[in-house]
Formats: C-alpha cells, sequence, structure tokens
C-alpha cells in the first residue's frame, strides 16, 4: 500500500488507514503499541479492565510507542466517569466509543483535542454519530465478532449505504482479515478499515493461547450471533453455547439467560483459556485465520495483500 494521506490517515496521524479493534480480553498496551509501531492505529480495550489496569496500559502503552494510539470505550461501562477521567488525566488523545448514545461525551472529549469516533452497525445510527459532531464513524458488518448490530447487517451491504449518508470519514469493521478484503472495503467507500479478528490471533495479543490456538482451528459455520433478546453476541459454538440453546428452548428465559452469563463467562472463555464453559467472541472472518502472528508479520501481510489484489477486467 501507497502510504499518501487520506481522511483516516490525516485525522489520526498515522501510516496505514489500520485500526486495531478495541477488544475485550485481547488489546491491551503490548497489542496497541505493536499496532502503532507499524504505522497503524493501535487500541486499548477499556471494556474489560478497572480504572487502575486501564490507567496501567495507557501508561505502558505511552512508554512503548511514540505513535498515536487510542482507547475504546464501551457507553455502558459502569464506571464509565472515571475510565473518561482517566484518559483525560493520561492525555489520551484518540477515543473510539461504542454500545450507546455518541452525544454523551462527544463534545466533553473534543473540548479537550481528542479526536473521537463511534462504532455503529446502521445507516440510521451513522446519521446519529454524525449529528452528534464525532470525527470518524465505524460503521460494522454483523460478520464482526463480539457484540454486534441487531438487524444483521453486512458490511458489504452497510458500507456503501453509509457511505451515501454522511460526510464524516468512514471505517469499514466486519469481516476483514486479508488486504484483498481491506481494498474491497476501501473501493465500497471506506476511508480506512478496523480490524479484530485477525489481531485477537497475535503474539501480542493479551488473550489466552489455548484461545489463539482456537480461533485458527474454526471454520465455516463455527461462530453464531444469539443473545438478542440482551445484547447481540457473536460466539464461537462450545459447551456454553449449548447451554445458551438450551434457554432458548425452554423458552427463551431472559433471566436464565443473563444469569448463565453473568458468571465472568466472557473472562473465563478469552482471558483464561477455557474452550468449554467460557463464551468465546471471535468474528466469521476467523475461518481465514491460520496462524497465530506477530504484528509486524500480520502488516507486512495486510499490506502485501493490498498491492497484489486486483479486480477482474470486466
Amino acid at each position: 500500500m501507497k502510504t499518501g494521506q487520506n481522511r483516516i490517515t490525516e485525522l489520526f496521524n498515522i501510516q496505514y488507514p489500520i485500526i486495531q479493534a478495541g477488544m475485550i480480553w485481547h488489546s491491551g498496551w503490548k497489542l496497541a503499541s505493536a499496532v502503532s509501531n507499524c504505522g497503524g492505529l493501535g487500541i486499548i480495550g477499556a471494556g474489560s479492565m478497572y480504572p487502575d489496569i486501564l490507567r496501567e496500559n495507557i501508561q505502558k502503552c505511552k512508554m512503548a510507542t511514540n505513535k498515536p494510539f487510542g482507547v475504546n470505550v464501551p457507553m455502558l461501562y459502569p464506571n464509565l466517569e472515571e475510565i473518561i477521567q482517566i484518559i483525560l488525566e493520561e492525555e489520551v488523545k484518540i477515543v473510539f466509543t461504542s454500545a450507546g448514545n455518541p452525544k454523551t461525551y462527544t463534545e466533553t472529549l473534543q473540548k479537550e483535542g481528542i479526536k473521537v469516533a463511534h462504532v455503529v452497525s446502521s445507516t440510521k445510527f451513522a446519521v446519529k454519530c454524525e449529528e452528534a459532531g464525532v470525527d470518524a464513524i465505524v460503521a460494522e458488518g454483523f460478520e464482526a465478532g463480539g457484540h454486534n448490530g441487531r438487524d444483521e447487517t453486512t458490511t458489504f451491504c452497510l458500507i456503501p449505504n453509509v457511505k451515501n449518508h454522511i460526510s464524516k470519514p468512514l471505517i469499514a469493521a466486519g469481516g476483514i482479515a486479508l488486504g484483498s478484503q481491506m481494498k474491497a472495503a476501501m473501493i465500497l467507500g471506506a476511508d480506512g478499515v478496523q480490524i479484530g479478528s485477525r489481531f485477537a490471533a497475535t503474539v501480542e495479543a493479551s488473550a489466552h493461547e489455548n484461545w489463539k490456538k482456537k480461533i485458527t482451528e474454526l471454520n465455516e459455520g463455527d461462530t453464531h450471533l444469539t443473545l438478542k433478546e440482551l445484547a447481540p453476541v457473536r460466539m464461537v459454538k462450545n459447551k456454553f453455547f449449548s447451554e445458551l440453546e438450551d434457554i432458548y428452548q425452554s423458552g427463551r428465559d431472559k433471566d436464565a439467560l443473563i444469569a448463565s452469563l453473568g458468571r465472568a463467562r466472557a473472562k473465563r472463555g478469552m482471558f483464561e483459556g477455557d474452550m468449554e464453559d467460557g463464551e468465546l467472541e471471535i468474528g466469521q472472518v476467523s475461518a481465514l485465520i491460520n496462524d497465530i502472528l506477530p504484528v509486524e508479520t500480520v502488516f507486512r501481510n495486510l499490506l502485501k495483500e493490498f498491492e497484489e489484489a486486483t479486480a477482474p477486467v470486466l
């Protein structure tokens, strides 16, 4: 990929329009700093961190890179005000918000010179983001892992539609792990891409090695979007997933679903390595991920694939 500037690289002062998703239990300072050092934008995932752990990760990331990095903040976070205060105190320059109203903290953050991007899963909410004054919009198709949109709109349908309705810089997410997919997203109108699953299976990701290995073994159809009654999430079909299915079969008991989830399932699976009783969140694109690689190698592959990808002549 040529390193000429576009709207995303200029906005975030990065070399390549590649953003690493702020995934829970994966995106600590090691992953974020490695991505930033390669010329992309590394993101620390605050969603699985207590406030003091987040502060520690921000400080370590500052020591590990002199390049821009950001923090992802789910707006439903119980310690949200404390998290925002830490971001301000540590002088983080970029924040990606998700799972909530983009109006809540955008103006507060921007007054401190912070660039704000918000993650959406529909054109309707992308327009609301533009109205809220965010600096960039991440449009995420339902191929993505983790918490997801209820409408099940795919990235290929979502990106061109969002592009037609907004003027802000647009970042495509969901189902992107190869340079060719990155080029496709940009042809559809995206200014850059956000990549999660491919960076989950890297040496620098903070997830458990059992989980990283499991990612490389997944095939098409091994993930499923579920829990629409609560917050839709794409996860691997394992023993825990089967338990959720049993609850559905017995009558979609919302309280039973909440009780099953309330045992730190995501931490148990992705961070502690329990492949049967843990919640394992990953995107459909995991079927294309066959190895655990250093971030530097992932970047090298993405850029090479991007350059080599060409559309057939009609």
